[in-house]
């Protein structure tokens, strides 16, 4: 597997974020939860970073831990690799007898081999077999969804994971074209949104065909339902020091991390009380003003970073009992 393929996204930052409770002192070795294994670039410095750490890595995709744990096998036990998703974290943590962790890390979206392999159907610029499901042993795939649903749920998939203004144009190609033939590969659907789109709305962001490719991948995998129950979760799962990071690659994405990890950080308390009590104080405290952006080297020399947002946030105080 060549290592030119896979850059990790704001690699230095996200270690930066994660070492002060990664390096503390401490009886135990410290865990670290990659929650999105994907090739393992950031789970492999991890470990590399953090030398008494223990990591646990988890994917939904079964080439994915095939691959990385390839990659991993010169750190033997310090790395378990998981088959699971990501709002799975607490049965995960459980199984393995390990009741809070150090440091977690999501870095969402899909991963570089999804996008690399071309019989995936995650990407629009070749043609593939419309899949698009990040675990290929379960759920339907991209082409189901196109040749099955009805069209308002269609529409109001690719304008709500998408963002896509054109989503009532494209859906009523869909239909009609799905009635002569059904969908199976993805260069059929990316010449029709080409020519269901009025001119001016080609001329804009890169490939017209990107926001409904997005907005198939986030309902193929319920990826924004498993977020809300996955960040949630995985703040629970801190202890006290702990850290979290993520990265995010669409506005969807950011804004339910914003919102989890800021309501962490608010003080709850009724208005007016004189003396805010324990259980009302912040259990978080924000690591990043609002979310940091990468380099422009970093994008220059990895495009894939350029929409990265990044956030981190702290525990600070345990959960009530």
């Amino acid at each position: 597997m060549s290592q030119t393929r896979h850059v990790p996204v704001m690699l230095q930052r996200c270690l930066d974020l994660l070492a002060p409770a990664l390096e503390a002192p401490g009886t135990e070795p410290p865990v670290v939860v990659d929650c999105t294994l994907g090739l393992g670039g950031h789970s492999e410095a991890l470990l590399s970073a953090f030398p008494t750490a223990r990591l646990i890595a988890l994917d939904r995709d079964k080439e994915a831990l095939r691959l990385s744990g390839e990659r991993l096998a010169p750190y033997g036990d310090r790395a378990t690799l998981v088959h699971a998703v990501y709002d799975e974290l607490p049965e995960v943590l459980d199984r393995l007898g390990i009741p809070k962790v150090q440091g977690v890390l999501f870095d969402l979206g899909v991963s570089s081999m999804q996008l690399d392999e071309a019989d995936r159907g995650f990407a629009y610029a070749q043609d593939a077999p419309l899949d698009m499901r990040m675990d290929q042993t379960t759920g339907m795939g991209a082409a189901e969804v196109l040749n099955t649903y009805p069209p308002g749920e269609l529409v109001r998939i690719l304008r709500a994971y998408g963002e896509e203004k054109q989503a009532k144009r494209i859906v009523s190609a869909v239909v009609r074209e799905r009635e002569k033939e059904p969908f199976s590969n993805s260069a059929r659907l990316v010449e029709l949104i080409r020519d269901s789109l009025p001119q001016a709305a080609k001329r804009t962001g890169g490939n017209p065909a990107k926001r409904t490719f997005q907005a198939l991948r986030i309902e193929v995998n319920g990826e924004l339902t498993v977020l809300e129950r996955a960040i949630p979760a995985a703040v629970r799962s801190l202890a006290v020091g702990g850290r979290i990071a993520v990265l995010s690659y669409h506005s969807l994405e950011d804004r339910l991390v914003k919102q989890v990890l800021a309501a962490g950080a608010a003080n709850t308390a009724p208005a007016g009380l004189p003396v805010v009590p324990e259980r009302y104080q912040p259990r978080l405290k924000l690591l990043t003003r609002g979310a940091e952006l990468p380099t422009e080297e970093e994008v220059a020399e990895n495009r894939r970073a350029a929409p990265a947002r990044l956030r981190g946030a702290q525990r600070i105080r345990a959960e009530e009992r």
